[in-house]
Parts: structure tokens; sequence; C-alpha cells
């Protein structure tokens, strides 16, 4: 193999484990959504109908503010894009369970994929040490 070859096989090394590091990034956020949604769905699950139960309610930097929920009312879910709706409890769930499931996927690709990038990094690792053994036999 020549020494550009060689240079060739270094950068798509190099570009590899770049890729590695943002699937790695990806799987992190991923699976910090997925603890997200689960939270929510076994919240809205243990929120009870009964009227003026105690909730506190997140206005940021650890302030909370106590309130009591109104039953029957509708929630404001965030379905993406800036873009909020209206649901009852029910739905609101079903849509949660739904991207729950669709996270589920989603990291389970990004595992597969950092599987097969892991792979070819330790085929190309390989490639490397024979070529530096066949640069010291030369000599």
């Amino acid at each position: 193999m020549s020494e550009e070859q060689t240079q060739q096989l270094l950068y798509q090394m190099q570009m590899l484990e770049g890729y590695f590091s943002e699937l790695s990034q990806k799987e992190t956020s991923i699976v910090s959504i997925i603890r997200e949604a689960v939270s929510a769905i076994q919240s809205l699950k243990t929120i009870d109908d009964k009227a003026d139960a105690e909730t506190l309610v997140p206005l940021g930097l650890g302030t909370f503010v106590k309130t009591k929920t109104i039953p029957n009312e509708k929630l404001i879910l965030n379905i993406g894009a800036g873009i909020a709706i209206e649901k009852d409890k029910d739905s609101a769930i079903n849509f949660l369970e739904l991207r729950l499931k669709e996270m589920q996927v989603a990291l389970q690709e990004t595992s597969n994929q950092k599987q097969q990038i892991a792979a070819s990094l330790e085929q190309g690792k390989q490639q490397m040490e024979q070529l530096m053994a066949a640069s010291r036999s030369k000599k």
C-alpha cells in the first residue's frame, strides 16, 4: 500500500471517529428525551381527577409555584416546531407514548449505526497495524 493510500485510510478513520462521536452525542440526547417522556407519562398517570389537588409548577431556575389542578381540564402539549395544542389527559398520554416508541426506535437505530462504525474503525486499525508491520519488515 502506498503512502497516499495510507493517508487516505487515516483520513477515513478520522472521519469515522468524528461520526462515532456525533452518534454518541445523539444517543445521549435521545436517552434524555426518553427519560423525560417516561417521567411525563408517569406524572400524567398519577394526576388525580379530583378537584383541589395541589401540585408544583416549575417556573425556571429551580423556582416553583404551588397551584391546584382543575379536574377534566385540557393539557397544553408541545408537538414540535414551536406548536402547542390542547389535549385531554388520555390523548396526551397516548401522544407521549407514541413519541416514546419513536425515540426508542431512534435509539436502537443509533446504537446499530455506532456498532457498524466501531466495526469499521476496528477494521481500519487492523489495516493500519498490517501496514506498520509491512513497513517495518521492509527496513
